[in-house]
């Protein structure tokens, strides 16, 4: 069963970036989309360990900053080739807090 954690307010991510945070004894890049949307994703790239929450983004990937490996932000898979990224369930709540959902480390149910 995934815990829900605050990790930020929705205002502390300027709109079109991410930034990385700790929850759950885990790395998460948080994204915050041009649209208002709202995406977790775990926070290294899996070719190089690349920062991800300093990588590009659209309105459907984040590219990865170190060698241009790109994921789509809702599922994690990889447009490159490379292994896909955790995704975390992710919304803002009433008070503009944005809440991310991390299962239980070695939960098999990662995105």
């Amino acid at each position: 069963m995934s815990a829900e954690h605050p990790v930020a307010r929705a205002d502390d991510i300027p709109v079109g970036e991410g930034r990385a945070h700790v929850v759950a004894g885990q790395q998460i890049a948080v994204f915050r989309l041009r649209d208002g949307r709202i995406h977790s994703v775990q926070a290294t790239c899996p070719h190089a360990g690349g920062p991800l929450a300093d990588g590009l983004i659209d309105d459907t990937v984040v590219i990865c900053p170190l060698h241009n490996h790109t994921f789509d932000l809702a599922t994690g898979c990889s447009t490159t080739g490379q292994p896909a990224l955790r995704t975390y369930p992710t919304h803002v709540d009433d008070n503009g807090d944005i809440i991310v959902s991390v299962p239980p480390r070695g939960c098999p149910d990662f995105g």
